[in-house]
């Protein structure tokens, strides 16, 4: 039994590490942080962690509590997991960062993309990306995780086993990406209230989006990344349009087959015709991929659904800390949707 530590477990990210830890058999939460909620009981804030979690308090940080856990979830802001990371790193048995902190390698392109500079060039270069799909033999001997942005981790699925089997052309990738407004966070602001949201859909981080160079990163591809917010608690869909190497040797069956055979033993990951949709993914680990090539217009597009919180934060988080610490993959994670 691995003794777990959740920094920022008031967020939704926190809050979704608590509900997959209360069902792994190997995770025990013994320290959860939520200094905006320090002394309130979690079960206040969130009704449904009652049953699991009926006494738990969040409590403010404390390197020493922090410190006596095996394992460390940071749910925390990106420059806030900066400066905590070097405390914790090789003092306890594994850090998995949920925050943007150390997911670009390239330390440059902090200031651009995320407006600080970054200054722990040793835990960045150790950190290992925690998208076990592409990433699995180096998590094996992980101590710190970087846990890949929601949009990556839904874009990268789609694209980078059709980048490595040279297939499409690495130029000028378009993604065209859903998600739900859980994406915001919990923190309310005019542009995610149920007024605001509700009833609508619209785009937003035109050109600029901060998912943008670690989706680069990943696939090897140059990308133009659109995101949109859609009235919906949680999911992503993304629709990503890219051109093929030889459109002559190129056809949805081919596509769908590069595909599987990619994902063919993932746990989590599901190639099929029929296109993929966010309900079907919800509270889930799972991963469900299309492909389609359009002869007329002689473009390749591929579509990936997952449920932001769980795949693409909180989930891939305990998918990777699985694989680091040499247990069931699967453990705490579910593959099966809620529906209706």
């Amino acid at each position: 039994m691995f003794s777990v530590g959740i920094l920022g477990a008031s967020g939704f990210v926190g809050a979704e590490l608590l509900r997959l830890c209360a069902s792994h058999p190997e995770f025990e939460v013994v320290y959860a942080t939520g200094d905006s909620q320090a002394g309130s009981l979690a079960s206040t804030l969130y009704p449904s962690l009652t049953t699991a979690y009926p006494n738990l308090v969040f409590d403010e940080y404390s390197l020493e509590k922090a410190l006596k856990c095996d394992v460390v979830f940071l749910a925390l802001p990106h420059e806030a997991s900066l400066k905590i990371v070097p405390q914790l790193v090789n003092n306890v048995r594994l850090v998995v960062d949920c925050s943007a902190a150390f997911r670009l390698k390239d330390s440059t392109l902090y200031p651009t993309w995320y407006g600080f500079d970054h200054d722990q060039p040793n835990e960045l270069k150790m950190a290992v990306y925690g998208l076990p799909e592409i990433y699995r033999q180096e998590l094996k001997s992980a101590k710190l995780i970087a846990t890949p942005g929601c949009y990556v981790t839904a874009a990268s699925l789609a694209l980078a086993p059709l980048v490595k089997a040279e297939v499409i052309s690495t130029n000028g990738v378009i993604v065209d990406a859903a998600s739900g407004v859980s994406g915001a966070g919990r923190a309310l602001k005019n542009s995610n209230s149920f007024c605001a949201v509700d009833e609508d859909f619209s785009a937003y981080g035109l050109l600029d989006h901060r998912h943008t160079p670690e989706i680069e990163q990943v696939t090897g591809a140059q990308i133009l990344f659109t995101p949109h917010l859609a009235p919906m608690n949680r999911g992503i869909l993304a629709t990503c349009y890219a051109r093929p190497i030889d459109a002559a040797k190129t056809s949805t069956a081919s596509l769908l087959a590069v595909l599987s055979r990619a994902y063919a033993r993932e746990p989590f990951v599901a190639v099929r015709p029929a296109s993929p949709s966010t309900k079907a993914t919800l509270g889930t680990n799972s991963v469900h991929l299309s492909a389609r090539f359009d002869q007329r217009t002689g473009y390749v597009i591929v579509l990936c659904a997952i449920d932001n919180l769980t795949k693409g934060a909180a989930g891939g988080a305990v998918q990777a800390a699985n694989v680091a610490l040499n247990i069931d993959e699967s453990f705490g994670l579910s593959k099966v949707g809620m529906y209706p």
